[in-house]
């Protein structure tokens, strides 16, 4: 029996650039194939092949054989900006809507995502109802090549910044800390711009980065951090914030990420540096913690809604990029012109240590040998005239005898 010869498969780069051609992002080609966004991200970064029909129907799809319609959904810019990638980068594409959130019960996170080698796909799960709020990670498209890297970073930084203030502040509770991490996180991103760039996302490299420099230990030294900033003004949003801030900082962080941000497990447990099942039991401790305070809040849309409520109430308004470009370059400018300063210094202290050191080795003397150049003992001067009677007085007394000891009289 011979076996059908399968269709020619393009290389995986090849397959991604068919895709972005026609306007598609990876969940769309999810939706038209019948599988799971994971198993098209599997596809195009290598590690995987389609077989049978979903071979097939993929090699159709990329060469245009069979017509997909991209979603047009806008998502709400409560928490998800920093979530999903860049805006499109070309005029004359149409942005791609990220998926909604699929509502995933407790048990079933701690479970691995199903290996598209072994089986079938499974069919996605339901969509939740409030997905217009905030809506999960999507693929973020990579940045058209014909913007400059101005452009480009105010592109990635328009999208990203306001929700990412946001989310900051949900993680530190004060207002200053969320536009100064955020700001630091996209100078150095501007610091390291062709590595931002080329990185698969971007917007998550520069949220990473922010939520790390605002829960680091070393704010609560700073005189401004002892002094606590108002509240809310609402009592609900008081103490929804009062019991976040009451959490660890990473079981903090993990919750916002999944619920508030909508990444799933992996993504949550790859951000924060855990593994999967650690990043779980963070997160069901972290929610039960919320509902024992706030049981109204024991259901995790509820959670996620309300996350995005506190958020959005907030007047929290991000720099324009150009000053953050600026203020980038600025430090980069103050600690180059400090470090050429510090390696001058180097060198003069240096160069003043080689002229003052000894040139050459000079061996201690050994015990017993002969010094040379100690001046010659000096011979004793001539004596007084008191010295002179002292002495023949001492040279007339007999030499030896009791007469030397018995004391006279005065």
């Amino acid at each position: 029996m011979t076996r059908t010869p399968e269709t020619p498969l393009p290389s995986p780069k090849e397959c991604r650039r068919l895709r972005e051609a026609q306007s598609l992002s990876q969940a769309d080609v999810a939706a038209a194939l019948g599988v799971t966004r994971a198993t098209v991200r599997s596809w195009e970064n290598g590690r995987t092949t389609p077989r049978g029909t979903n071979r097939d129907a993929y090699v159709r799809l990329l060469t245009g054989a069979q017509k997909v319609t991209p979603h047009q959904e806008n998502p709400a810019p409560a928490l998800v900006g920093a979530a999903t990638g860049p805006v499109q980068a070309s005029p004359d594409r149409a942005e791609p809507a990220p998926e909604p959130p699929s509502e995933t019960p407790p048990a079933s996170e701690l479970a691995p995502e199903p290996d598209p080698e072994l089986g079938p796909d499974p069919a996605p799960g339901p969509e939740p109802e409030l997905g217009s709020e905030l809506s999960p990670e999507a693929e973020p498209e990579p940045l058209s090549p014909s913007l400059t890297p101005d452009q480009a970073f105010d592109a990635l930084y328009a999208f990203c910044a306001p929700a990412l203030v946001r989310q900051t502040y949900l993680l530190t509770g004060r207002r200053e800390l969320a536009r100064e991490s955020v700001e630091c996180a996209f100078q150095l991103a501007w610091y390291r711009w062709p590595e931002v760039a080329m990185d698969r996302d971007p917007a998550g490299w520069v949220r990473a980065t922010a939520h790390e420099f605002a829960l680091s230990p070393w704010h609560r030294l700073r005189p401004r951090h002892r002094n606590p900033e108002p509240p809310p003004a609402a009592p609900a949003d008081r103490a929804l914030l009062d019991v976040l801030l009451q959490l660890p900082p990473v079981y903090r962080r993990t919750l916002l990420l999944y619920d508030g941000v909508g990444l799933d497990l992996p993504e949550t447990a790859a951000e924060t540096e855990a593994s999967t099942p650690a990043a779980a039991n963070r997160l069901l401790h972290a929610r039960e913690a919320v509902a024992t305070r706030l049981p109204e809040l024991a259901e995790p849309k509820e959670l996620h809604r309300r996350l995005a409520e506190v958020a959005s109430a907030e007047r929290l308004h991000a720099a324009k990029p150009t000053t953050v470009r600026w203020g980038g370059e600025q430090r980069a400018r103050h600690w180059t012109r400090a470090a050429i300063a510090f390696t001058v210094v180097l060198i003069g202290a240096t160069t003043l240590t080689l002229r003052t050191a000894p040139d050459h080795y000079e061996p201690p003397l050994a015990p017993g040998a002969t010094v040379h150049g100690v001046p010659p003992r000096v011979a004793p001067g001539p004596l007084s005239a008191e010295q002179l009677a002292l002495r023949a007085k001492l040279k007339g007394e007999t030499v030896s005898g009791p007469e030397r000891l018995v004391p006279e009289a005065g």
